[in-house]
């Protein structure tokens, strides 16, 4: 996608945000825009899609929203903050067997410096994963920890 289909993009949502009654749809876009109109993800304004997927859990509540607010928050204030959310969630049962919950608690727990307990994880979502190229990024990731 280039910078003018970005832009054009981007006006429509700010002209629909601007009725002040944003859906789902508004607030999944307004994510979207600002990962796409940031120029990398160090650019990210994370706390900001932070506070758009809480917006978005009170509009849809769902497990698979409130792990992405946890990778949001994780981004924005620390793999701490993002691993207290993801216990939380785990937790609760309700994305077991979801390969990207253990996924994301170890690439948290691989961002604190805990290898050995982000290694466990990996192989938990490895276990899980449903397509190749996923199993291919996790033990990527897996050997990244140094625990192949």
């Amino acid at each position: 996608m280039g910078r003018r289909e970005i832009a054009e993009g981007t006006a429509r949502l700010n002209g629909a945000l601007r009725q002040r009654r944003p859906g789902p749809y508004q607030v999944q876009a307004a994510i979207a825009a600002c990962h796409a109109t940031a120029a990398s993800a160090a650019d990210t304004d994370w706390a900001e899609i932070a506070a758009l997927y809480g917006q978005l859990a009170r509009l849809v509540p769902s497990p698979v929203v409130r792990l992405n607010r946890a990778v949001a928050v994780g981004m924005a204030e620390g793999p701490e903050a993002g691993l207290e959310l993801v216990t939380r969630l785990q937790a609760s049962g309700e994305l077991a067997g979801y390969h990207l919950l253990p996924a994301t608690r170890a690439d948290l727990l691989r961002r604190l410096g805990r290898d050995q307990e982000a290694a466990a994880a990996y192989r938990e979502a490895l276990e899980l994963a449903h397509t190749e190229a996923e199993r291919r990024f996790l033990r990527r990731r897996l050997a990244e920890a140094g625990a192949a």
